[in-house]
């Protein structure tokens, strides 16, 4: 079922090009919306796989908006978007 979510931390196409790159193995498509704030994902995805997708994201320094932070979490997040961003941007280039 094709469905949305709304996530932290992507701010540019790097951010989008690293969500893509290391989820098509598990989920194929993914589309990521650079025109909305907060940024929002859309892809094919069943209701039972969708904790999964959460886990991968936070990961990534891109967790949902409507996950509840603590302080090491949310600079622990946004210290990793920085990378996966820059990986993103390198990847890109290649």
């Amino acid at each position: 079922m094709l469905q949305t979510f709304q996530v932290e931390n992507i701010k540019c196409s790097g951010c989008a090009n690293t969500v893509k790159t290391k989820l098509k193995e598990q989920f194929d498509v993914i589309e990521v919306d650079l025109e909305k704030t907060p940024r929002e994902i859309t892809l094919d995805i069943e209701d039972k796989d969708i904790d999964t997708l959460k886990l991968r994201m936070k990961s990534l320094g891109y967790p949902f908006c409507s996950e509840t932070l603590n302080t090491i979490d949310t600079f622990s997040t946004k210290a990793k978007s920085f990378v996966s961003c820059a990986i993103g941007k390198m990847d890109a280039k290649n």
